[in-house]
């Protein structure tokens, strides 16, 4: 079992918050786009937000989810809904997106982080954090274009996501082996995480499709 200091506690709640906003906001636009009632704009913003979050904490039975803990959270994103329905409008969608490409990145490798670490807390194997972590980062977004209707962009885009937080999850499992040090390696896992997300969409790699 991993044990964390309060500060590395902290640091991974802090991790959790940030990948939430980014992740957020992917759901929001997605909902934007397809034209949703308000009901349809928070459900896919709180899917996208904390989908894989929940799926992780229900497979490692641990209560209380993150956003029945933290309520407020509830509060911000039917905040974020009502002001995106009234300030938003179609313009500002494709710049948006392509910019979200970069926090999308980042959130990724926070929720990652943030997954493998709680895993590894609850005494989970490694293998199993490292997938806890996959599960946490891309499991919003799936959940998030599942309710749009959409095949999920992350099994059918062929560019390395799930992947990226595979590799990730492996990197913060060394590194906190090397060093003992768990907040070392939330941040080792980001890096490699987002800094792997970014340069596939920088580079444009893909993973190779089924050819039949």
């Amino acid at each position: 079992m991993q044990d964390l200091n309060p500060w590395a506690e902290h640091l991974r709640l802090a991790v959790e918050v940030a990948a939430t906003l980014a992740f957020a906001l992917s759901g929001l636009f997605a909902a934007a786009r397809k034209r949703l009632d308000a009901v349809g704009v928070f459900t896919v913003t709180f899917l996208a937000a904390f989908g894989g979050g929940t799926l992780r904490d229900l497979l490692l039975d641990q209560r209380p989810f993150f956003w029945a803990a933290h309520v407020h959270w509830l509060w911000a994103l039917m905040a974020l809904t009502v002001g995106a329905m009234l300030f938003v409008r179609h313009r500002h969608f494709e710049p948006t997106e392509r910019a979200m490409q970069w926090p999308d990145a980042l959130g990724l490798g926070l929720f990652a982080a943030a997954g493998v670490s709680k895993a590894l807390h609850s005494g989970s194997p490694m293998l199993v954090a490292v997938l806890m972590g996959v599960v946490t980062g891309v499991f919003g977004g799936v959940l998030r274009d599942m309710v749009c209707n959409e095949i999920p962009r992350a099994f059918h885009d062929h560019q390395p996501y799930a992947v990226c937080a595979f590799v990730g999850g492996w990197a913060y499992v060394g590194w906190w082996q090397f060093s003992g040090s768990p907040s070392q390696a939330l941040l080792v896992c980001v890096l490699v995480t987002a800094g792997l997300r970014g340069l596939a969409l920088w580079r444009n790699w893909s993973l190779p499709a089924w050819r039949i």
